[in-house]
């Protein structure tokens, strides 16, 4: 007898690189009533969240609160620091890396591209090698955590590069599904900027973009040629002496950072880093038992997302249909090159090793669902309670 799945759609459970799933206590306080934003009550939380995120990002610097989605603090990222025909170098690996190359060349850039392969991260050295090769780049784009690869670059060994062959060279920075999930300390890493957005680690519905930059892309930004108006940061930064935002901002998002910003407070970053390392972790070795081929290599794998091949003879997209329409959970595919390849399975922000645990349940039991031979059910699940257990120092 088939179960009746109708109601699922009030419980399901996202497992994917966002939007995330939202705590309870972020949901209610975007119920709270609306305010005006140019008054004193807004300021405040303007304020508070502002230091939060500036901590958060690791820098002094201001971080302007955009009404937009990530890809928003990608283009005001490029318009401000980017005039017509300057000179970038664009590091893709996936499909957020092509998105840069594609901002800054309607910007009117003369666009470089350093593609590497998509299993793993940007390679120090060639980089140094295509800096060599390219004088008078002005501005270097790259992915801190690229979504739809599952891989995480190390952005210290970038700007370390930058500084050694062309130091004159902004590093400009995605870190939308890193930001919270994986360590980042702009200032002290040397990065000029970095973008990010409210519906991944932060665990807040999407609709708020996070632009943070140095001092010295400030400096650019004063001579910076390109077009912009609601984009434009100097004014966003104008305003916010002032308590407020140039343009009517999504005041119940605000709500809802403030308070997932809160939460996030409440666990040292250490602590948080490590929740998404076991994640991870439990993920990789639930899927890998079950026949599932991961696509990155340990030392590349990203904190708040896994892509894996299926096993052989097996529609990655079947499996995801039987997941969400009999389990009720919502797994990603591919994207891109990588379309009906790969399944992505995201574990970031407002998630628990348990929740990890029921999604390695649910991707064994959709692939049995398929037709496709699972050598023995649960097989999956005891490889991710395996790791949790030796974390907490309890051998099997």
């Amino acid at each position: 007898m088939t179960v009746s799945t109708h109601w699922l759609q009030e419980k399901q459970e996202l497992r994917i690189p966002g939007p995330t799933p939202v705590p309870p206590s972020v949901l209610r306080a975007m119920s709270r009533p609306m305010i005006n934003h140019r008054g004193p009550e807004f300021k405040a939380i303007l304020a508070r969240v502002t230091e939060r995120l500036q901590r958060l990002v690791g820098t002094e610097q201001y971080v302007a609160i955009l009404t937009g989605s990530g890809t928003a603090g990608m283009e005001a990222a490029c318009a401000n620091l980017v005039s017509p025909g300057d000179r970038v170098l664009v590091l893709e690996g996936g499909v957020f890396g092509h998105r840069w190359v594609e901002i800054a060349t309607a910007f009117g850039a003369q666009v470089e591209v350093m593609e590497y392969p998509w299993h793993t991260g940007v390679d120090p050295q060639q980089l140094g090698e295509r800096l060599r090769e390219t004088p008078g780049v002005r501005a270097i784009f790259t992915t801190h955590n690229e979504s739809s690869t599952g891989v995480l670059n190390d952005l210290q060994a970038i700007a370390r590069v930058r500084d050694q062959v062309a130091p004159d060279a902004l590093v400009v920075v995605d870190s939308v599904s890193g930001l919270g999930g994986a360590p980042l300390s702009m200032d002290a890493w040397g990065l000029d900027a970095v973008v990010s957005a409210s519906q991944k680690c932060i665990m807040a519905p999407p609709g708020l973009a996070f632009v943070a930059l140095s001092r010295r892309a400030w400096q650019r930004a004063e001579t910076s040629r390109a077009s912009r108006y609601y984009l434009d940061l100097a004014a966003h930064r104008r305003m916010f002496e002032k308590g407020q935002t140039p343009w009517t901002p999504a005041v119940s998002v605000v709500y809802a950072v403030d308070e997932a910003l809160d939460l996030m407070a409440r666990e040292a970053p250490e602590e948080r880093f490590a929740r998404h390392r076991l994640m991870r972790d439990m993920v990789r070795a639930g899927l890998e038992a079950d026949g599932w081929e991961l696509m990155v290599e340990d030392r590349f794998a990203s904190p708040t997302v896994t892509a894996v091949r299926p096993p052989a003879g097996v529609d990655v997209e079947a499996v995801r249909r039987v997941a969400l329409q009999e389990l009720g959970v919502v797994f990603s595919g591919g994207q891109g090159r990588l379309a009906g390849q790969i399944l992505r399975v995201g574990h970031m922000g407002f998630a628990t090793p348990l929740d990890m645990i029921n999604a390695v349940a649910a991707a064994e039991m959709a692939l049995a669902r398929t037709g496709a031979p699972v050598s023995a059910p649960g097989k999956g699940v005891a490889a991710a309670q395996a790791v949790w257990l030796e974390r907490q120092g309890a051998r099997p």
